[in-house]
């Protein structure tokens, strides 16, 4: 008993449903639980940037190659289009098939207020998303957690530590002391992991309350199974290709995932994923690349979830799309996707860019989302993170830089504990 009380995953789930029924029986107290949730955020938050900046470095210094660091990144970059095409085609063809939004009665909806979203939508455009790649203050992309703007500089800077050869090895050996210093830190940091999870979860149902999803049941279902269908066809696919089993994988990360569903942010687990990759036989400069890109150019959830919530507004509003038009939609997305890297409500302001470059559906259908999409970011995070998972594994195994015996023990280990726990 003592074993499964230590347990993470326990007392993560213990706390999120816990964390849902305090919402629903006291509402008003639970919304002040978001403190919680909050803190645990910034606590993440808070060693990510140090975390992605002195791994890309090792990487790249570790691999002391440029050629097979742009290989690699290519690689990447190339499986994250791939796949994201993967993931907004099914969904453009799940919701055209169930059409949730057909039928639905605009004026009995709830509506929230999308201002600050528009304004923002609106002023974004691919332009901007290449200057804002690059950092003006290196101290404020780390302190801000700009994901995007760190894997930028930690490239140039590993870069240059591989021009300087034996006279950046001191910088290199410092980093790596670094490196698993905030690995330590992290591991403080998920004690508090089950009153994270707690806080963010009741104050997501007290605050937004369960009746609010009745009219969108539908389409959260639909976005719900269309994300299992990527996940456990496409990604599943993927896996078994390249030698993995997907299944093995979730259960060795399981951990990781419940955090993000009590959370709703996948970037809770980021630091703890980069760690278990390695462990589980992926080589550290491969992670250091593949992971902190994946989380700007990866988000196989967000993007099912915005082809779908662009279709769902056009058949409230009765706007019939044509093939042409969808195609438009997948190959904005495409784009627009990835313009809200490490941007607060990012979903929302990718989709408000989507519509305003789209002109057909009103910027308005959005205040229908508002209430529903905090409900549904549980799913867009754990795909998210599933799939930048899958995506390092096949990188590591295609540049041969994947450790099997590594492995093995990493699921011995896994096997071992959970005997240990049931006994215990």
């Amino acid at each position: 008993m003592k074993r499964l009380l230590n347990n993470l995953t326990f007392r993560v789930l213990v706390a999120v449903t816990l964390g849902v029924i305090f919402g629903i029986v006291d509402p008003t107290h639970a919304k002040e639980m978001k403190l919680l949730g909050d803190v645990f955020i910034r606590l993440v938050k808070m060693v990510i940037g140090p975390v992605i900046f002195l791994t890309i470095i090792l990487g790249i210094a570790n691999i002391a190659d440029m050629k097979k660091v742009g290989r690699v990144g290519g690689k990447a970059l190339l499986y994250f289009e791939i796949v994201t095409t993967f993931a907004i085609a099914i969904g453009l063809v799940v919701i055209n098939i169930t059409k949730p939004g057909a039928g639905l009665d605009v004026s009995t909806m709830a509506k929230g207020d999308i201002s600050s979203y528009a304004v923002q939508g609106k002023a974004m455009s691919f332009a901007d998303f290449l200057v804002q790649v690059v950092p003006e203050s290196v101290i404020r992309s780390l302190a801000d957690g700009n994901i995007l703007q760190v894997v930028f500089f930690s490239m140039l800077f590993g870069a240059a530590l591989v021009i300087l050869g034996q006279r950046g090895k001191r910088m290199v050996e410092l980093a790596e002391g670094g490196l698993e210093t905030m690995f330590r830190v992290v591991e403080i940091v998920m004690k508090v992991a089950p009153l994270g999870a707690f806080g963010a979860m009741a104050f997501t149902v007290g605050n937004f309350g369960l009746k609010t999803l009745v009219p969108l049941l539908r389409l959260m279902g639909d976005v719900y199974l269309t994300m299992f269908l990527f996940i456990f066809i496409v990604l599943n696919l993927i896996a078994r290709w390249y030698g993995f089993s997907l299944w093995q994988f979730l259960k060795y990360i399981r951990d990781e995932i419940l955090i993000v569903l009590g959370t709703s942010s996948s970037e809770a687990a980021l630091p703890r994923l980069m760690e278990k990759l390695e462990r589980y036989g992926c080589a550290r400069p491969v992670v250091g690349l593949v992971v902190p890109t994946g989380y700007s150019f990866n988000l196989d959830g967000t993007s099912i979830y915005l082809s779908m919530a662009t279709i769902f507004l056009a058949q409230v509003y009765n706007i019939p799309m044509s093939l042409g038009q969808q195609l438009t939609v997948l190959a904005v997305l495409m784009v627009t996707s990835k313009g809200a890297a490490g941007v607060t409500g990012s979903g929302f302001i990718v989709l408000a860019s989507t519509l305003s470059a789209m002109q057909v559906i009103p910027l308005e259908g959005l205040a229908l989302l508002l209430g529903v999409d905090r409900f549904m970011s549980e799913a867009r995070a754990i795909t998210n993170i599933i799939g930048n998972g899958v995506a390092t594994l096949v990188i590591s195994r295609s540049e041969g830089a994947f450790d099997d015996a590594k492995h093995a023990l990493a699921i011995a280990e896994m096997e071992s504990a959970r005997s240990g726990a049931a006994t215990g």
